[in-house]
C-alpha cells in the first residue's frame, strides 16, 4: 500500500466557508472545453467501488504509520487526497509497477519521498517546476507519450515558485503536465486564508494559461472524468482543482478538524476509526495500471569525452564566463541530451553561445531562478539529460532550497554562476556574488569548480558533465590570461602547483582572479628576493588537502589564502579546515570584507579596495616572514 503525505506542492487558493456538501458539489465537475467521455472509456460501477476501497485502505495505512512514527506523519492530509491518488494510481496513470524508474512511465510528484516518486521536494512549493522539467523533456526532447502528475495542497499556492512554474508550463504549452491541487481548506494550525473558495483558484489558474477543471475530490468518478478530459487537451497544461477535506472518512472529531495537522492519533482512536473505514469497504480486488507506451528514447549520458582539445595558447586573454559558454557549446556536440537553462542572464552569462548553436536544446526560464533550478532538476531525472543551468551567481541565491533539496536527492544537475566577488566592479554590489562558496560547501556531495583560466574553465566544464551529484562552477567576469597549455591534464580534487622552487618561504593558495593577483605578488616580490609558491585550488569542494600540506611544509608551514569571497564559508576556511591536525601549519586569510556601504569601480581598484589585490598579498607574504 501507498503511503500518503499530501501537504504537497501548493498554488493559488480561495476562500469559502467551512461547509460540508452543498449544492455547488454536485455541480463540481466543470472546466475549459469539457467534452463528454464516450462509453467505452467510463469506469463501470465495479471499478468506481473498487477505487473507493483503494482510497479507504490508503486511509488506514496513513493512519497506522502515523501511529508508528509517532510524530511528524498527517494522516488527515493523506485522508483528503485519498480519492485522487486511487484514481491516479489504480486507473490513470501508465506504469510498471515492477519497473518504477522505466523511462516510460507516467511521471508523479508530491513533497514526500517515496519508493514512486522522483524527488523530495522538502518544503512546499518545489514540485510543480520539477514537473515542468519532466514535462519539457518528455515533450520537446524525449517527444514520448509519458505524462507528468503533480499533485499540491493550496498552501503552497503563497510560495512564489509555483507562480513562476505556472508560466513556464503556460509559456511552454506543456500539455503533458497536470497539476492537481488538493483544497483541502486547513493549514498546520488554522485554516487558509481562502479556504474552500475553489472558484478563485480556478480562475487565477486560467489567468495563468491553464486548462483548468474543478471538481469534487471525494468523488472518484468525477476524478475518473478530468483525467480523462486533461489526457485530450493540447497546447496547454492541465489544472485539476479538487475541494476535499482534512481527515475525510473519520469521525467528526478529526474530520475538516483544526487540531490534527502533523499529529499522530491516540492508539484507542486510531483503531475505531480504522475499524468504521474498514467497514465501508465492500470488495477485496485490486486494479492492474496500465502499462505505459513504450516509446522513449534510449539515451546514454555516460563519458561525455572532448573532441578536441581546448584552442587557447597560454598568455591569451579570455574571461572564464565566455570560456564556459563556448565550453556548453563544444559539450553539446560531444552529447545531444546536454541542456542548458538560463534565467535571462544569457547575454552575460554567454550561454547565448550554446543557444546559438544548438538552440532546441536550450531553455530561457526567464527572471525566475528558483523556477530555473527546479526546471533543471526535472529535466535530469532519471538520467534524461546532462543539464547546466547559468546565471549570476548572487541570484542562485534566491534558489538556495530547490538546490539543497537536488543535493538532498543526489541529482546530477550544474550550476554555473558568473559575476563573482568584487572584481566585478562597475555592476556594483548588488551583483557581486560574496557569499556563493559558503553556501555550495555546505551541501552534501557537491563538487566545486573554481577555475582561473579559459583552459580550466573548459575542463570544468567537462568534468562537471561527467560528475555525480550537483556542481557549481564559479566563473569571473573580466579578462585573465591563459595560464595551462591545451594538454594540461585536470581532475576534480586535484590542486595545481603552477609556481614553485627550493628557495619558497611562503604557500600562496588561490582560485580564479585571486590566482592572477598572487602571480604578479610573486613577480614583485621575485624583485626582493623573496621567492613564494603559488597553488590554483581548482576545485574547492573536494579539496586536495594533500598537496595543500605537503607544499606547506616545504615553505616553513606557512600558507596565504587569497580569495575574492567573504571570509566566511570561503576557501580560506577549507583550508584551514585541511590543516586544522597540523600543528606546524599556521594560515592567514586575506578575503573581502563585509561591505560597510555599496561600492562600485574598476575591477583592479576594487581587489585593492577591499584588501585581495597583488599589492596586499605582498605585504602580508613580508609580514608573515617579519614574524
Amino acid at each position: 500500500m501507498l503511503n500518503l503525505h499530501v501537504t504537497s506542492i501548493q498554488i493559488p487558493l480561495t476562500c469559502r466557508r467551512r461547509g460540508r456538501d452543498t449544492a455547488e458539489d454536485s455541480a463540481m465537475s466543470q472546466g475549459d472545453g469539457s467534452a463528454p467521455v464516450p462509453e467505452e472509456d467510463r469506469p463501470n460501477e465495479g471499478t468506481l467501488q473498487v477505487l473507493r476501497d483503494i482510497a479507504s485502505r490508503l486511509r488506514i495505512h496513513s493512519i497506522r504509520t502515523s501511529c508508528i512514527a509517532s510524530s511528524t506523519h498527517h494522516p488527515t492530509s493523506c485522508s483528503s487526497s485519498a480519492e485522487i491518488m486511487s484514481v491516479l494510481f489504480f486507473y490513470t496513470m501508465r506504469y510498471k509497477q515492477w519497473d518504477l524508474e522505466n523511462p516510460n512511465n507516467d511521471r508523479f510528484i508530491l513533497s514526500k519521498r517515496l519508493s514512486f516518486v522522483d524527488v523530495a521536494t522538502g518544503w512546499l512549493g518545489q514540485g510543480l517546476g520539477v514537473c515542468c522539467g519532466m514535462a519539457y523533456t518528455g515533450k520537446y526532447f524525449d517527444r514520448a507519450s509519458y505524462r507528468v502528475f503533480c499533485l499540491l495542497g493550496e498552501g503552497e499556492a503563497s510560495e512564489g515558485s509555483v507562480w513562476e512554474a505556472l508560466a513556464f508550463a503556460s509559456y511552454y504549452s506543456l500539455d503533458n503536465l497536470v497539476a492537481i491541487f488538493d483544497v483541502n481548506r486547513l493549514g498546520h494550525g488554522s485554516s487558509f486564508p481562502l479556504e474552500h473558495y475553489i472558484e478563485i483558484y480556478q480562475k487565477r489558474c486560467k489567468a495563468f494559461g491553464w486548462n483548468t477543471y474543478v471538481v469534487d475530490g471525494r468523488d472518484v468518478e468525477a476524478l475518473c472524468h478530468v483525467f480523462w478530459q486533461a489526457a485530450h487537451v493540447k497546447g496547454k497544461p492541465t489544472a485539476v482543482v479538487a475541494k476535499t477535506f482534512k481527515g475525510r472518512g473519520m469521525p467528526n472529531s478529526a474530520e475538516d478538524a483544526e487540531s490534527w495537522h502533523g499529529k499522530p492519533m491516540p492508539q484507542g482512536q486510531a483503531d475505531a476509526i480504522i475499524t468504521l473505514i474498514g467497514s465501508q469497504i465492500q470488495t477485496n480486488r485490486s486494479l492492474t495500471p496500465k502499462h505505459p507506451i513504450e516509446d522513449s528514447p534510449q539515451v546514454n549520458i555516460e563519458n561525455i569525452k572532448m573532441t578536441t582539445l581546448p584552442a587557447y595558447e597560454v598568455g591569451d586573454m579570455m574571461a572564464t564566463r565566455k570560456a564556459c559558454g563556448m565550453a556548453l557549446a563544444k559539450l553539446g556536440y560531444a552529447n545531444d541530451r546536454v541542456v542548458v537553462l538560463d534565467s535571462d542572464t544569457k547575454s552575460f552569462t554567454f550561454s547565448n553561445i550554446f543557444k546559438k548553436e544548438h538552440p532546441e536544446r536550450f531553455i530561457e526560464c526567464f527572471v525566475a531562478e528558483q523556477n530555473m533550478v527546479s526546471v533543471a532538476l526535472g529535466c535530469a531525472m532519471r538520467g534524461r539529460t546532462v543539464a547546466f543551468a547559468s546565471t549570476f551567481a548572487a541570484y542562485l541565491s534566491r534558489a538556495y532550497d530547490q538546490i539543497r533539496v537536488g543535493a538532498i536527492c543526489g541529482i546530477n544537475i550544474c550550476l554555473i554562476g558568473s559575476h563573482c566577488g568584487v572584481s566585478v566592479g562597475e555592476d556594483g554590489p548588488t551583483q557581486m556574488a560574496l557569499e556563493d562558496l559558503a553556501m555550495f560547501r555546505a551541501l552534501p556531495n557537491c563538487t566545486i569548480f573554481y577555475p582561473s583560466d579559459a583552459v580550466s574553465t573548459e575542463y570544468a566544464v567537462f568534468l562537471a558533465a561527467n560528475a555525480k551529484g550537483l556542481c557549481y562552477i564559479r566563473t569571473s567576469q573580466q579578462e585573465t590570461e591563459v595560464l595551462y597549455g591545451p594538454q594540461e591534464i585536470f581532475k576534480i580534487g586535484q590542486a595545481k602547483v603552477i609556481r614553485y622552487s627550493d628557495k619558497d618561504k611562503v604557500t600562496v593558495i588561490g582560485a580564479g582572479v585571486t590566482v592572477h593577483e598572487a602571480l604578479m605578488a610573486a613577480d614583485e616580490l621575485c624583485r626582493q628576493d623573496i621567492s613564494i609558491r603559488i597553488i590554483d585550488l581548482f576545485t574547492i569542494k573536494p579539496l586536495d588537502a594533500a598537496t595543500i600540506i605537503c607544499n606547506a611544509k616545504a615553505t616553513g608551514g606557512r600558507i596565504i589564502t587569497v580569495e575574492d569571497h567573504y571570509m566566511e564559508g570561503g576557501l580560506g576556511e577549507a583550508v584551514c579546515a585541511a590543516v586544522s591536525s597540523e600543528p606546524d601549519i599556521v594560515v592567514h586569510q586575506l578575503a573581502a570584507p563585509v561591505m560597510v556601504a555599496p561600492r562600485c569601480g574598476h575591477p583592479s581598484e576594487m581587489l585593492s579596495m577591499f584588501g585581495i589585490s597583488s599589492r596586499q598579498i605582498s605585504e602580508a607574504v613580508k609580514h608573515m616572514l617579519a614574524q
